[in-house]
């Protein structure tokens, strides 16, 4: 009955994706992800399919390459002040937004205000930096930006600056939405690569591309971008047995790309990246808010059996993995499954002796692979005192009950990936309680000492004394076990053999550029 029930899902869904079919064959990518696009609008955007969306309709100042570095996008160069206080982009010539009117300074200086005033997404990194009047337009290819304060990372958090259309947007405002927040919601109004064409929330999303893009096209370029969001391992093959998929998601369970492996047009991709897994502790409610239960948990994971037969991933010893060598603390090693060690934790617990102690473990509904993450740990702690509840939840209700200290599980099966390539993506974004309450910071740990370490490495110019405090948090971190830190992600994906160019880039959704891919068959 599954099969038959994603086969007539794989039919519904293509069906739809066709009906607007182009009498001449474009270049047409499916590609299918396990969790919904929540938001377009990129003052809102907060999580991997949202940029995944973001970095084709959108483009940002900058960019980075392969190897994490800042390149330059609708900004050709940059000044920057000796105090690092005052940044001067001066932007490119040519560079046209999708209605086909220029980017001007007057849309960076509109789309970072609006940023600010919404308060969402990614403003928590820029709100504490930035006050009102910080960014100004020079003339109409000049911006400066005033930061209040030394921030170091700045420059590699510039990627996700994405500039909207201020008159487009404007154009669609109203008394009651000044910012044009419904239009942004539903509407693309970028210089990115691709425009929006469809959208059914939920199921399906198709981005058309930009023909006038300012980077221009090669020969075989992708046309058209189909997402199919895809809740069963079922669909995810006969999708591929049909021909139709030409990218999976890196979240199928290992038997799934064992599957499509074996069929003749496909080819199943492997490669290191810096997103780890984690088991999220709330460090403020019972009884994870006491730390022999914490270490405990940690020492309770077989992570052997997960990164051998569940999720392919290399040990990772804290928050940080260790691409970022100069701030990694070589003495800090990956904890050891024990389940002895843990046994004795819990009996040392506030809470031993009161029976099985309920631990709930949260994680995302229809992924076979974090099931059985959660029925192996299941099986293990509640035969060492404990009564583990597991709690399959959507993505979005997943991101819902982060928002709230009590409404946080005691575990939350999560993935993170630094959403800008700098180790203060590992530690502000998950640990700073400026950031508390997203789905990157469930572990809830509103402790000032660490929020000082932060604060001081983003106000630190000398890079090897801020390596040094990267270092020294790492160390706190791992000593506090405020979260499992299971492994550091090889990341694996089915790829048709016609689809060529694809890159991880170390930054979050950013390897999906479909601009930077081809179709390399007729």
């Amino acid at each position: 009955m599954k099969t038959i029930r994603s086969l007539l899902l794989v039919a519904t869904a293509t069906s739809a994706l066709m009906c607007a079919a182009p009498a001449v064959a474009d270049n047409i990518v499916t590609v299918n992800t396990v969790q919904i696009f929540g938001t377009i609008d990129p003052a809102k955007i907060n999580d991997y399919t949202e940029y995944m969306a973001g970095v084709n309709m959108y483009e940002a100042l900058t960019t980075l390459d392969g190897d994490g570095n800042i390149q330059p996008l609708l900004a050709e160069s940059w000044t920057v002040s000796e105090d690092t206080l005052t940044w001067t982009f001066t932007l490119k010539e040519g560079a046209l937004f999708q209605d086909g009117t220029p980017v001007e300074a007057k849309d960076v200086v509109w789309s970072i205000g609006r940023l600010l005033a919404i308060n969402e997404g990614p403003s928590y990194l820029f709100s504490p930096v930035m006050s009102e009047g910080a960014i100004t337009e020079i003339d109409n290819r000049t911006v400066q930006i005033v930061l209040d304060e030394v921030y170091t990372p700045f420059l590699t958090t510039t990627p996700i600056l994405f500039v909207v259309n201020s008159d487009l947007a404007s154009e669609n405002a109203t008394e009651d939405d000044i910012w044009a927040e419904d239009y942004l919601a539903n509407n693309s109004a970028g210089a990115g690569a691709f425009t929006l064409t469809n959208w059914d929330r939920g199921a399906t999303m198709t981005m058309k591309r930009f023909v006038d893009y300012h980077l221009g096209w090669g020969d075989q370029a992708i046309d058209e971008v189909r997402f199919i969001v895809t809740s069963e391992e079922a669909t995810v093959k006969a999708l591929a047995q049909a021909g139709v998929l030409s990218l999976s998601s890196d979240g199928q369970a290992q038997e799934t790309y064992a599957s499509i492996g074996a069929l003749d047009d496909y080819r199943i991709v492997d490669y290191p990246t810096a997103t780890n897994f984690y088991f999220k502790l709330n460090n403020q409610i019972a009884p994870t808010d006491d730390i022999n239960i914490r270490r405990a948990l940690a020492l309770a994971t077989d992570y052997d059996t997960i990164r051998e037969f569940l999720l392919p991933g290399e040990p990772l010893a804290g928050p940080m993995p260790p691409v970022f060598a100069d701030a990694f603390p070589d003495d800090v090693m990956p904890v050891e499954f024990d389940l002895e060690a843990a046994r004795s934790l819990v009996e040392q617990s506030a809470y031993f002796g009161q029976g099985p102690i309920d631990i709930e473990m949260m994680y995302v509904a229809g992924l076979a692979f974090e099931e059985e993450i959660a029925l192996l740990q299941k099986s293990i702690l509640d035969g060492i005192g404990f009564n583990t509840i597991l709690k399959p939840e959507p993505w979005n209700r997943m991101t819902e009950l982060a928002a709230n200290v009590e409404t946080t599980p005691h575990m939350t099966q999560v993935f993170y990936g630094a959403t800008y390539p700098s180790p203060d993506s590992y530690f502000f974004n998950q640990f700073h309680s400026d950031a508390a309450g997203t789905w990157q910071s469930m572990d809830w740990l509103l402790n000032d000492e660490v929020d000082a370490m932060i604060d001081e490495a983003r106000s630190t110019v000398d890079v090897v004394a801020q390596n040094a405090i990267y270092s020294n948090l790492q160390r706190k971190l791992v000593d506090e076990q405020v979260s499992v830190f299971v492994l550091t992600q090889r990341s694996q994906q089915a790829q048709h053999r016609c689809l060529d160019g694809f890159t991880w880039v170390p930054m979050q959704s950013f390897e999906f550029n479909f601009h930077t891919m081809k179709w390399i068959c007729e």
